[in-house]
């Protein structure tokens, strides 16, 4: 008999023994690193990485805002996870699984139809990172005790937010520092504006001076030094000029045609005409920015004309990007700002237009850089980093992990009963008092939000004749990704310890007022356009801080919410509306964007606001919830 139950029990025994001999130490803080750097990656990485291929904010805005929806539906497959296998098999396989569609993403942004191809891998991504924390949050109350599941609620944060910064903001930095070191050498325009520059009529050039190709390819600029006269032009002479210059860069490849340029010969559909468009032409006709006109106004313009010394090899682009490195903000580029090089276009002349401003009418002095670094192997380079990490991820957790006893598929119950409990679980919920005002907070509290953050990225980095920043990837790293993350991680360590301190109800109104006053700093940055660092960096960063702070109500809210015997799968309901409130506004943010300008959007965002407070009056909030009880 005893021989009967001995191997039974040396295994339940060797069972424990490795239970009791895994510190959380040695997993929680990796596996909540590994939980936030696929979601940073898909959700905010990806709108630099298309930014900087050249991709329109509208695009940007609309596919990247699809990768939501895995978050959104997760809870529909989360008892496939219970049903299934061990939630430590699947969070070594979801980590694989992630590793290699990391790869893929590396291996198709040099190729030619890198957008269609990274946005599949994305999705691939998306999935396999929302099963992951179904996963992942559930291993961690099966793999600890409860008095560890609270003393390590606040490393599990912590870490989740070390992931943040590490893919918004180290690894993006990265990137800025292979595209600054790994393209051509540099090429330096000088303008000066002066009493004795000449006003003659403007001529551009159809073709640069002859030159045999070079074995080396540089970036050559004529003239190296632009001359403008402080005397204006008429604008009818700035109108012509302009246009004709953006009109060549279009045709000879170096810039893409406007996206409602390019309908082509097939006949528009009936939304297309009747409501889209109309809709378009109006929202440009009232509130479109000014700015954005094929011409500005006044003042005068000078030109330049850039090619490279040597054809690329096949199938390869060179992008050169004009920043300007010091000088008078009088000082602009009209166009040019970016110039797409290939082996089809590299000896013809792309135009740069420079522009002064019409109050200035003195003498004065700009340089810009034209830089040229290889874009699509920074990103290729970063993508491939973080499959290795993912590789490394997939193999320590493999033994690191735990093997906790309750960890098993949960079959012996049948799959009906599974059924009939996951769907009692969705009916209780929406029978919950007040559900509806409920889920209209989760829809409604993010609505502005939900479009700010999908263009934050790709307005730093715009060029400032389009309304953006002119930020180079490398300063967006830091600015937005490190101390901006920073300062939303500050804003949510106090936004819950006021919480703890006084409740959720006392606190409510000015966490949703300090979170949405300071969307006014990207109004401010759209209208000003500064270009002093601490200034940009001290917007972005009140902004983020705000957020946090606010985003703590929202967070404590989906608690009170899920709460109930079935708290675990309700919180996942939750979670399911609260990505759909970012999926929804965020898609349409970058043609509204495209449409109004910066200055117009932001603006358009602050008026998203109202929406916030709205639900926030709507809301009941016990008195006492979120308040620390005393000892």
């Amino acid at each position: 008999m005893t021989g009967m139950i001995t191997p039974e029990l040396t295994l339940e025994q060797d069972r424990q023994t490795r239970q009791a001999g895994r510190n959380p130490w040695a997993w929680v803080p990796s596996l909540y690193l590994a939980q936030g750097i696929p979601y940073v990656m898909v959700m905010t990485v990806s709108v630099i990485i298309y930014k900087r291929m050249g991709i329109s904010n509208t695009d940007i805005a609309l596919y990247t805002s699809w990768l939501y929806l895995p978050w959104v539906i997760k809870p529909l497959w989360s008892p496939i996870v219970d049903v299934l296998g061990t939630k430590r098999r699947w969070i070594v396989v979801m980590q694989g699984l992630i590793a290699v569609t990391l790869a893929m993403v590396a291996f198709s942004i040099p190729g030619p139809r890198f957008f269609q191809y990274t946005l599949a891998f994305f999705w691939l991504m998306a999935f396999s990172s929302a099963t992951h924390d179904i996963a992942a949050d559930g291993f961690y109350m099966l793999g600890l005790e409860q008095h560890q599941q609270a003393a390590f609620v606040g490393v599990r944060s912590t870490f989740y937010r070390i992931a943040t910064i590490a893919a918004q903001g180290l690894l993006v930095v990265l990137a800025g520092f292979i595209e600054t070191h790994s393209g051509l050498t540099p090429v330096d325009l000088n303008v000066v504006v002066t009493e004795d520059a000449a006003n003659a009529p403007i001529v551009l050039a159809d073709a640069m001076p002859a030159g045999a190709p070079e074995a080396s390819i540089r970036v050559l600029a004529e003239p190296a030094k632009v001359e403008i006269s402080t005397v204006p032009r008429d604008k009818a002479e700035l109108d012509a000029v302009l246009e004709q210059a953006r009109q060549a860069n279009i045709a000879n490849g170096f810039c893409a045609a406007p996206a409602t340029a390019a309908a082509g010969k097939n006949e528009p559909s009936w939304w297309s005409a009747h409501v889209a468009q109309p809709m378009e032409n109006f929202l440009r006709e009232r509130f479109g920015d000014p700015r954005l006109a094929a011409a500005k106004p006044g003042g005068n313009i000078g030109v330049a004309t850039v090619r490279l010394s040597g054809k690329p090899e096949s199938g390869r682009n060179i992008v050169v990007v004009l920043n300007r490195k010091s000088g008078d903000e009088s000082i602009e580029v009209a166009e040019g700002a970016r110039l797409v090089f290939n082996e089809h276009n590299w000896d013809k002349p792309a135009h740069v237009v420079f522009k002064t401003n019409p109050r200035l009418q003195t003498a004065a002095e700009a340089s810009f850089s034209g830089t040229s670094g290889n874009i699509p192997l920074a990103w290729s380079t970063v993508s491939g980093v973080l499959a290795v990490l993912f590789l490394l991820f997939c193999v320590y957790h493999k033994f690191a992990l735990p093997y906790p006893a309750s960890d098993g598929p949960t079959r012996s119950e049948g799959a009906n009963s599974i059924l009939r409990e996951f769907f009692a679980t969705f009916v209780e919920f929406f029978r919950k008092n007040r559900i509806s005002i409920a889920i209209a907070f989760l829809l409604f509290f993010r609505f502005a939000e939900a479009q700010l953050v999908k263009l934050v990225s790709p307005f730093l980095l715009d060029s400032r004749d389009v309304g953006g920043l002119g930020l180079t990837t490398e300063q967006v790293g830091w600015v937005y990704g490190t101390i901006g993350i920073g300062a939303l991680m500050a804003g949510g360590l106090l936004g819950g310890y006021v919480i703890s301190r006084q409740g959720l109800r006392f606190w409510l109104w000015p966490m949703v007022i300090i979170m949405h006053t300071p969307d006014l700093a990207f109004v401010y940055l759209a209208y000003a356009q500064p270009e002093h660092m601490a200034v940009i960096t001290g917007a972005v960063a009140l902004e983020q801080f705000g957020y946090g702070f606010g985003f703590t109500a929202y967070m404590l809210f989906m608690i009170l919410i899920a709460d109930g015997e079935h708290k675990t799968a309700h919180y996942a309901i939750c979670t399911g509306f609260m990505a759909l409130g970012m999926m929804l506004p965020g898609m349409l943010s970058g043609w509204i964007q495209e449409t109004v300008g910066y200055p117009h959007f932001f603006v358009w965002v602050v008026i998203s606001t109202i929406p916030g407070f709205i639900v926030a009056a709507l809301v009941r909030i016990p008195p006492e919830f979120g308040r620390k009880a005393a000892a």
